[in-house]
């Protein structure tokens, strides 16, 4: 009698459990990276992805980031029909480029028009979700154009930059697409216009070796790894101890290659301010 009533109670647990189990959402609570405590993910979303316990700033998506830094209801995209193509046919590229576009992630940069405290800017926002935000032709072909609109338009751009580097599906054709953005970029400022670079957690490769560090002002966000290549490949080449906390925009600001860290909830007012300023 008591083995059965064992059961019973053992089964009603179950089924309690898998009751709390299936109404507790997958995404309800989200672990910082930094000081690894569980948050609050709505928290965590109404503190724009900064963590309320340590000031980690978390990855967001780039629908947040456009609320982050524009105003309302200002966001006009540009450049979406711009497509990737599987020109040198890498092996299972093209299956997962289709799969990314049928999730409606458009390529590795979202770019467009928008405003900040009513003054009109072009911008660029690096996607992660796309391929680690890896540049590729399409993703130089936007920036590119991107800096030419500026140009013709008398327009500041403003690009957030978080990548993976360059795009090994594409080879020399995206390594191409450093000079490609840099000559851009140089072509940009050379008009007198204002290219703003804001750069995050993490920025590697090709992206850091080109258009990311020609801002005419760049700007970072706190503890955000900046490398062209990663520490341990740089320890293993010189066969040296690298210093602590190198590679970290603190590092960078220090040693003169980055002009201002701005904590995430300051930063549309920063750039209000560095815009009027340059009599936008």
């Amino acid at each position: 009698m008591s083995g059965k009533i064992q059961d019973i109670i053992q089964n009603f647990l179950k089924t309690r459990k898998a009751r709390f189990q299936a109404s507790v959402p997958d995404n309800l609570f989200t672990q910082c990276p930094s000081c690894k405590k569980m948050i609050y993910r709505k928290k965590v979303d109404k503190n724009q992805g900064v963590c309320p316990e340590c000031g980690h700033h978390l990855r967001i998506s780039n629908d947040q980031w456009t609320q982050v830094l524009f105003d309302q209801q200002s966001v006009q995209h540009l450049f979406d029909e711009y497509k990737t193509v599987d020109v040198l046919e890498f092996p299972g590229y093209k299956q997962k480029l289709d799969k990314l576009y049928e999730k409606n992630i458009n390529e590795g940069i979202t770019t467009g028009k928008a405003r900040i405290e009513g003054i009109p800017v072009l911008f660029g926002i690096m996607n992660t979700d796309f391929i680690l935000g890896s540049m590729g032709s399409v993703l130089g072909e936007r920036i590119a154009r991107l800096f030419e609109k500026g140009k013709s338009q008398k327009l500041p751009v403003i690009i957030l930059s978080r990548s993976g580097g360059a795009r090994m599906q594409e080879g020399a054709v995206s390594l191409m697409q450093m000079t490609k953005t840099a000559a851009a970029a140089k072509r940009f400022s050379n008009a007198g216009n204002l290219f703003i670079s804001l750069i995050t957690n993490p920025t590697t490769g090709g992206v850091t070796a080109s258009f990311a560090m020609l801002g005419d002002i760049i700007i970072t966000e706190p503890n955000a790894l900046i490398v062209f290549a990663g520490p341990r490949v740089i320890e293993q080449t010189i066969k040296q101890k690298l210093p602590e906390g190198f590679q970290t925009s603190e590092f960078l600001q220090k040693s003169g290659f980055v002009d201002l860290i701005c904590e995430r909830h300051q930063m549309k007012q920063t750039l209000h301010k560095i815009l009027k300023l340059h009599q936008y």
